[in-house]
């Protein structure tokens, strides 16, 4: 079994997200665990603070180094297991689907959810990792988290019903997934690629990698320099980004 935790000031963010649908059921059968850490636990005043203003100026508040140092140092000898800590911040490296692939490496993951204008540089002394979801602002690290152990947890064996939906998503093997379809057949006109009616399984899983192909080169062609592509892929590219450009 995998096991997550977070240490948030806001622990109670997770369980609605983490009880329902697939993640709900993957926890129920023990795929993985989940637990989350109240920061202001390592506090040592009576209004439990956690943020301070910044030396040197500046705007809004600053989460202290000194409950992170405190709450690590108390968590981590709690299992036999030392947990894989993870920070986010814009200077870390951008989440794939690459990274949640050695993540679930770790037997045990403890994300640490920043909050106000940030966090005293020193804690970050304690990141075994320190990963970016994009290029943009979140008020807290709780939903990045949240979009981390979502990714994780669909890795794991037995997390989907289906055992190849994980292998067809998108970016399981470098590209986008395929365009898919359901009935009806026809609506108002609008058909479905008559190929995957066939019943040519050869068939379709070549259309399926054609439509692969396209809609990758067509919406983030950044993700072909490294898919790995056989020569007859690689001119079929060629061809789909000289009509995009046509």
């Amino acid at each position: 079994m995998m096991h997550f935790e977070a240490l948030t000031v806001f622990p109670g963010m997770f369980e609605p997200y983490l009880s329902a649908s697939i993640m709900g059921r993957a926890r129920e059968k023990g795929i993985f665990s989940f637990e989350a850490h109240d920061l202001r636990d390592w506090t040592h005043d009576r209004h439990r603070t956690v943020d301070d203003a910044p030396f040197g100026g500046g705007q809004g508040m600053l989460m202290k180094c000194v409950p992170f140092f405190e709450a690590i140092a108390e968590l981590t000898p709690r299992t036999e297991e030392r947990p894989h800590v993870v920070f986010f911040s814009p200077c870390g490296r951008r989440f794939t689907q690459e990274v949640a692939r050695e993540l679930i490496e770790h037997p045990r993951v403890l994300f640490v959810c920043g909050r106000y204008e940030g966090i005293d540089e020193r804690a970050y002394e304690l990141a075994d990792e320190t990963i970016s979801l994009g290029d943009y602002v979140l008020t807290g690290g709780e939903l990045a988290a949240l979009c981390v152990i979502d990714a994780c947890v669909r890795l794991l064996p037995g997390a989907l019903g289906d055992e190849m939906s994980a292998q067809d998503e998108s970016f399981a093997d470098g590209l986008l997934e395929y365009a898919q379809y359901t009935r009806p057949a026809n609506y108002e006109g609008r058909e479905v690629p008559e190929v995957l009616l066939s019943g040519n399984h050869a068939a379709i899983a070549a259309w399926r990698r054609e439509s692969s192909l396209e809609r990758t080169a067509r919406w983030r062609p950044d993700l072909l320099v490294d898919a790995g592509l056989s020569q007859k892929e690689r001119d079929l590219v060629a061809e789909l980004l000289r009509q995009e450009e046509d």
